[in-house]
């Protein structure tokens, strides 16, 4: 296992914290109360209400559930509810459901979070320069198309101003809501929960509004998500900052909104963000702005690469084309996932114009991702052996709270919600195809005991009447026991053509519940005869099995277990290397009756397979000595068929 030095509370550490974790919620103040009020007129009780539940929100959700108690349900030191699934999922067969809402809701997320961010940050320029038409949109998508364009070459050069542009962007938030809560220290009275029980009963569509509130909390689940990034040191003290930074900023905002009861943000002309800075100051606050929602989106398009290549190596995900653009732990790069987000956020951009539209579709999918995570880290409460109690409140009290915040936000389903739950339930459909097909493959799946075959092999191995296949043939097995190997495997060695090799080589991935693994197990069977290589990896590492292989090859060559020499006569004189070949086997299901929601899922499993890797390509093997041999399942569930045999005929 990887342990970064960032792990540790330091100085560096709260700077890169700062920089890269809390950038999703730190530009919630651009568009929370924008998105409380709308169009109503604005009250005393409203921004007393509204003020209140932002804050007690912050508190209960982010704070208590998230840096306090989710942050302890770290795999290793990572976070996010995949990486939390590989540690839970043996608890519990259904906990992939949660896995799966979880992981679809927030990469769905990642396509409006980007423009809403930009957009509101851009959008203050049309308050700096009132009669000026200014090309909002144009500039926006300029923007995007950066940002997604220089995904390719890797975040280590601009990853450097993170920290930086992030301390002066709280800093901003911290001095601008202070300049303003000394007007009025009145405000703070808002502390008083009172406030948000009378806005939700009292006041009208009061219950309603949390919709608009929940959005001070969106970048939670990014928070728990970058966990293995910063440590969870880092990130709880770098917290009490950023909170006392955004608490200041809303507070503030507040007090502004105060100064202009009786109107509605459209007469006002200027959103409490901006309305808070000087006009001498706007220019530069936009700029911030503007950065600060760059780094932001940034965050989570690396948050949303890191999670899909989670989900592939977890089963949840076809197997698509990664590369690696620097040598900074965890970094990695996406291209398909990268274009379809940019092609998704442009058509956010296009559909809603402004971000004042994105607000009533934001934050709806985000709560089925919040469910998610408080079911995975109710199971993980309970594999630590926590005080049932405390884990029944726990489970209890958050799932009330956030089926509240996800009834509020229904409102916005007709309101362009709709959008980004279609795409939500996409994503969830892709994943759970893809678990359950390997499921059904995998009951399938047939096997034999290895010790059986043993002597089969040798003779094979040392039969001259047949032609030698190759010097050294490799399989990749599916097999979990090296006690035992497909059927399928010796099928393709004896009956197949018989494939006469010197050395039969089985190679099997052990996708293990921790992130960093780099393991493997030799097993021989017959010494430099027949041998079983077991590779137990970490569900984020890279399963390039060609260089994995040549790793353990030359170890036992240099332990003399192996001689890597070519068994030809006149290629060993000449101290030639030996020939491998890769076998792989293409599992395909025929002939099997299945139930009807069986078949669905198999028959889309082969439409997706089609936008996939292959598994050559996927595990990264020498294509130019590989054979694929494709290969039916058929198991107990085949169909019978029933054929009469009748009086031979006679000539």
């Amino acid at each position: 296992m990887i342990k970064s030095n960032r792990s540790k509370l330091s100085g560096i550490g709260l700077l890169i914290t700062i920089g890269i974790i809390f950038g999703d919620i730190g530009t919630s103040p651009l568009y929370v109360f924008p998105g409380i009020i709308g169009s109503k007129v604005i009250t005393k009780d409203l921004i007393y209400g509204a003020l209140s539940c932002v804050f007690w929100t912050l508190t209960i959700i982010t704070t208590l559930k998230y840096v306090i108690i989710t942050l302890q349900a770290d795999n290793n030191g990572e976070g996010g509810n995949l990486t939390l699934y590989a540690l839970v999922r043996h608890t519990k067969k259904w906990l992939h459901i949660p896995a799966i809402i979880g992981g679809a809701a927030l990469l769905a997320d990642g396509l409006i979070t980007p423009p809403i961010s930009v957009s509101s940050a851009i959008e203050g320029l049309h308050q700096k320069y009132p009669n000026v038409d200014i090309p909002v949109m144009t500039i926006v998508i300029v923007i995007l198309t950066l940002l997604f364009f220089i995904q390719q070459f890797g975040t280590k050069i601009i990853g450097k101003i993170f920290g930086p542009a992030m301390i002066i962007w709280f800093t901003t938030l911290l001095v601008l809501g202070i300049s303003f809560i000394v007007k009025d220290f009145t405000v703070l009275k808002a502390i008083n929960p009172w406030y948000a029980f009378n806005l939700l009963t009292n006041f009208p569509e009061g219950f309603w509004l949390l919709g608009g509130v929940f959005l001070c909390t969106t970048g939670a689940e990014a928070l728990y998500l970058d966990l293995g990034h910063c440590g969870r040191p880092n990130i709880r003290a770098s917290w009490a900052y950023v909170k006392l930074a955004l608490l200041c900023n809303y507070f503030g905002q507040a007090v502004w909104l105060l100064g202009n009861e009786g109107r509605t943000l459209a007469e006002i002309g200027k959103t409490p963000f901006y309305g808070l800075m000087p006009d001498w100051f706007l220019l530069s606050g936009i700029i911030i702005a503007t950065l600060a929602a760059i780094i932001a989106s940034q965050a989570l398009i690396t948050g949303t690469f890191t999670l899909v290549s989670e989900a592939m190596r977890l089963n949840f995900w076809p197997r698509i084309r990664i590369k690696y653009p620097s040598e900074a732990k965890g970094q990695v790069y996406v291209p398909s996932i990268n274009w379809l987000l940019y092609v998704g956020c442009i058509a956010i951009v296009f559909v809603f114009k402004k971000s004042s539209n994105m607000e009533a579709a934001y934050g709806l999918t985000i709560n089925f991702d919040m469910l998610a995570t408080t079911v995975l880290v109710t199971h993980f409460l309970v594999l630590k052996r926590v005080n049932h109690v405390f884990v029944w409140f726990f489970l209890i009290f958050y799932t009330v709270l956030e089926l509240a915040f996800l009834t509020s936000n229904l409102d916005k389903f007709f309101k362009g919600g709709y959008v980004t739950m279609i795409i939500c339930l996409g994503i969830a459909f892709v994943m759970f195809v893809w678990f359950k097909s390997a499921q059904i493959k995998k009951r399938f799946m047939t096997f034999v005991k290895m010790k059986d075959q043993l002597n089969l092999l040798s003779d094979i191995s040392n039969d001259e009447s047949i032609n030698r296949f190759c010097t050294h043939l490799v399989y990749l097995t599916g097999s979990d026991n090296a006690k035992y190997i497909e059927s399928k495997v010796i099928y393709s060695i004896i009956n197949k053509s018989p494939k006469r090799a010197d050395v039969y080589w089985f190679l099997h991935v052990n996708v293990t519940n921790e992130p960093y693994t780099k393991e493997y197990v030799i097993t021989q069977y017959l010494k430099g005869k027949i041998i079983r290589i077991d590779f137990n990896l970490g569900f984020r590492m890279e399963q390039r099995i060609s260089q994995l292989f040549r790793i353990a090859i030359d170890d036992m060559v240099g332990k003399g277990e192996i001689d890597l020499l070519s068994h030809y006569y006149s290629l060993k004189k000449n101290n030639v290397q030996a020939d491998f070949k890769f076998v792989v086997i293409d599992r395909t299901l025929n002939d099997n009756e299945l139930p009807a929601y069986e078949e669905f899922i198999i028959d889309t499993y082969a439409v997706l397979k089609v936008f996939g890797l292959s598994e050559t390509k996927a595990y990264g093997l020498d294509t130019s000595s590989i054979i694929v041999e494709k290969v039916p399942l058929v198991g107990t569930h085949s169909k019978k068929i029933e054929l009469k045999r009748m009086k031979d005929s006679v000539l």
